[in-house]
């Protein structure tokens, strides 16, 4: 049976959201990617700093054995053996595999998030029920990947995996082992030659991270997820990147460094972010208290505000007290002439609406069943990755500070939406109609603002000829929120300025790490 439910002030059909959500094309298609041949192997990054790892050796991985051993011949031979009649399929899942580990991996993240991003449908006495971790497949499924929720498990995922890699890198020059068509030229290799040492396997590290990170973030999905390893680990065999050994020493070795972030997202207080109703009241007689009007909820029946104590969940660039520092001040008292003026201004727009300005809104929207602006933002980097031919561990390095940043600025705005308090621009003047709907939190700072100028300060360091490109971008999807009527000329402001003073904590740690 189909699942209605108001969201945001519309009528949805929740399956239609899923499937237009999952096939949305944000900015390129990945299909027909070139295999990744990097233009520098970064041999050296075994060096870098890693976010939680003590160092890069913390976990031992084994040496391998020599290449002239029958242990390792047999393992030649079965490359050999697997190639000698690959099917279409097989072909294709080494094309599709080959574009990059840490890109495709981002990829499926992204899939898993969509999939996850729809609200619960209301109970029958107009109560709304709550994802359940400890039973991820009961309804409504575990997680509701909202915005904070999808933007740490970005910051997670692509921080262990960068870990992971720099351990990797460390034992790929401790023991150089060459790979495997550098010691049978007979081989068929079906991806680009490199002079990289081959053990550990880079790609093995990368999936058999994700695998955990993504098991725990998306419990009711474990299947999918390993059937997506199996699957990688194959490629790789296939196309004559590794033997079996690499890619064993791979695996256990992303799965250690994996673990090490699982126990920190377990108590990074993440699990307590939805609060309870004696927290929700509170926040609104505090607001009442200081004479100001208080946020609520204009869906029907009223739903409990998203997530209003995100704002104290463990960030990974900085200190909880420098995330309490970050909180700017306040916005235009409710009944001053600033903030009519700014709602008459939001007022204006949604009036007069632009075939232009409707484009931006719907563009930049990242609603419900899409992979929210994080992931967004995400796609974004990847087809300008793409296009610089980085190695595994510099693309890991990368996707880090672009999600780190992007998870602490979630942090960040949660914590500021949830202290002010304030009301939607909807909420002062009902006749304002919004284009998308009305996102179920409190209006400053605004979101989309925040992560956009979050991104924009870290990419426009990472490739820095494209800096003044990101940062009309941010200002694009920033002002994507005021001509749909979402949000208020100051809550986007600021919200940049936010992001963008929480990149730079990211570009700070980027100078620092020894990759530049």
């Amino acid at each position: 049976m189909k699942k209605f439910f108001i969201f945001s002030g519309f009528l949805i059909v929740a399956a239609a959201v899923f499937f237009a959500g999952c096939n949305k094309d944000i900015v390129g298609r990945t299909d027909n990617l070139s295999a990744l041949a990097p233009a520098n192997t970064d041999l050296n990054a075994g060096i870098w700093k890693p976010v939680l790892l003590t160092g890069p050796s913390e976990f031992a991985v084994p040496a391998p054995i020599a290449t002239n051993t029958p242990e390792y011949i047999a393992q030649i031979n079965e490359i050999k053996s697997w190639q000698a009649d690959l099917t279409t399929d097989e072909k294709r899942i080494i094309k599709y595999w080959s574009a990059g580990a840490v890109l495709r991996w981002n990829e499926i993240l992204r899939e898993l998030v969509a999939k996850h991003n729809l609200p619960p449908y209301q109970n029958e006495d107009g109560t709304y029920p709550f994802p359940n971790a400890n039973n991820p497949l009961a309804y409504p499924q575990f997680p509701f990947s909202n915005p904070p929720y999808a933007a740490r498990a970005y910051a997670c995922v692509s921080a262990a995996q960068y870990d992971a890699l720099v351990a990797a890198w460390y034992y790929k020059k401790l023991y150089n082992r060459a790979a495997p068509y550098n010691v049978d030229a007979t081989i068929n290799v079906l991806i680009p030659k490199s002079d990289l040492p081959s053990y550990p396997s880079e790609d093995a590290v990368v999936a058999g991270t994700a695998a955990e990170l993504l098991k725990l973030l998306f419990p009711g999905d474990q299947e999918y997820i390993q059937q997506k390893v199996e699957e990688h680990k194959r490629a790789r065999i296939l196309s004559g990147a590794n033997v079996r050994s690499d890619i064993e020493a791979g695996e256990t070795l992303g799965k250690l460094v994996a673990q090490k972030f699982v126990t920190r997202a377990r108590g990074d207080r993440a699990g307590a972010a939805i609060g309870n109703q004696a927290g929700w009241t509170k926040l609104e007689t505090d607001c009442i208290a200081r004479g100001e009007t208080p946020w609520y909820s204009l869906e029907l029946p009223k739903r409990p505000p998203m997530l209003p104590v995100f704002g104290k969940v463990k960030s990974f660039l900085f200190d909880s007290l420098t995330a309490i520092s970050l909180r700017p001040g306040p916005p235009p008292l409710v009944n001053s002439k600033d903030m009519k003026d700014e709602t008459e201004e939001i007022f204006q727009m949604v009036k007069n609406p632009t075939r232009e300005r409707t484009r931006i809104v719907h563009f930049w929207a990242d609603g419900a069943g899409t992979y929210t602006p994080p992931g967004h933002w995400d796609a974004i980097a990847a087809e300008d990755f793409v296009t610089k031919n980085f190695s595994e561990v510099r693309w890991a390095r990368n996707m880090a500070l672009l999600n780190m940043a992007m998870g602490d600025a979630a942090i960040v705005c949660w914590d500021t939406k949830y202290f002010y308090f304030n009301p939607r621009p909807t909420q002062l003047n009902p006749n304002i109609k919004t284009i998308t709907g009305i996102p179920n939190f409190p209006s400053y700072i605004s979101g989309h603002s925040t992560f956009s100028g979050a991104a924009a300060a870290i990419l426009g360091h990472i490739i820095p000829e494209r800096a003044e490109q990101y940062n009309a971008m941010a200002n694009e999807a920033s002002m994507s929120r005021m001509y749909g009527g979402i949000h208020y000329k100051s809550d986007c402001t600021v919200g940049l300025v936010v992001g963008k003073n929480v990149g730079n904590y990211a570009v700070q740690r980027a100078i620092t790490d020894g990759a530049e």
